[in-house]
């Protein structure tokens, strides 16, 4: 008979099933999931084992640790990202490889910071600066000006997306009831430039500020391969 006190021994043989059929994919998708449901906040290595129904020190035979977790949670995001056949139109082309970032960024709005301030260095998380060298060169455009107009163009493109994903009502909303009191406080400031600017700083349509955007800095980076 075993004394009660005796500590169990370890366990012996094969992985249960669930830690056998662990991936880093898996883990991917399943630090997504808490994500989408819970918030950045919410993802650690413990929340993560929980939602896969496993021990929490099985995920590190395929991932380093909470940094490295985020970083494969941006890279899945990526993954989904379908570069665009290109065409001779080099503004369509950056347009739509532009079109396509966003969908994949805003897909999972509360892993979208991942995406946008996480630097990866793996082939995935590569893949929109090859994308957009690529464009840039077959325009004839040379690799140093064509690394200068890649960092303008994904740094504006990054700061839309942030600004639509985080931004408070500073930057105006799509509400009407939050977009009349907001006018009526820019109205109130008494500044001289900003009253007959207060109906357009209040109102803040998604769509179109990302087009507005997107028009200008798309017609900056193609005059350099006119």
């Amino acid at each position: 008979m075993t004394d009660a006190a005796t500590p169990a021994r370890p366990r012996r043989g094969r992985p249960p099933k669930t830690e056998a059929q662990l991936s880093r994919a898996a883990i991917q998708r399943a630090a997504l999931s808490v994500i989408d449901t819970e918030g950045i906040a919410a993802v650690s290595m413990r929340s993560v084992s929980r939602m896969l129904g496993v021990d929490a020190k099985s995920l590190y035979h395929h991932i380093e640790g909470k940094d490295d977790l985020l970083d494969a949670v941006a890279e899945h995001i990526l993954g989904q990202l379908h570069i665009p056949a290109p065409t001779d139109s080099l503004d369509g082309d950056l347009r739509a490889l532009a079109h396509e970032f966003r969908r994949v960024t805003l897909a999972h709005p509360e892993a979208a910071m991942l995406v946008l301030t996480r630097q990866l260095s793996s082939p995935v998380g590569l893949t929109p600066t090859e994308a957009i060298l690529a464009l840039l060169h077959r325009a004839g455009i040379a690799p140093e000006q064509a690394v200068h107009l890649l960092r303008t163009l994904l740094a504006t493109l990054v700061g839309t997306l942030l600004r639509e994903v985080s931004a408070g009502p500073t930057f105006g909303t799509a509400d009407p009831a939050e977009i009349a009191e907001r006018q009526r406080a820019l109205q109130d400031s008494g500044l001289p430039t900003l009253v007959p600017a207060a109906p357009y700083l209040a109102h803040f349509d998604r769509d179109q500020e990302f087009e507005y955007t997107l028009d200008l800095i798309v017609r900056i980076v193609t005059s350099y391969g006119a």
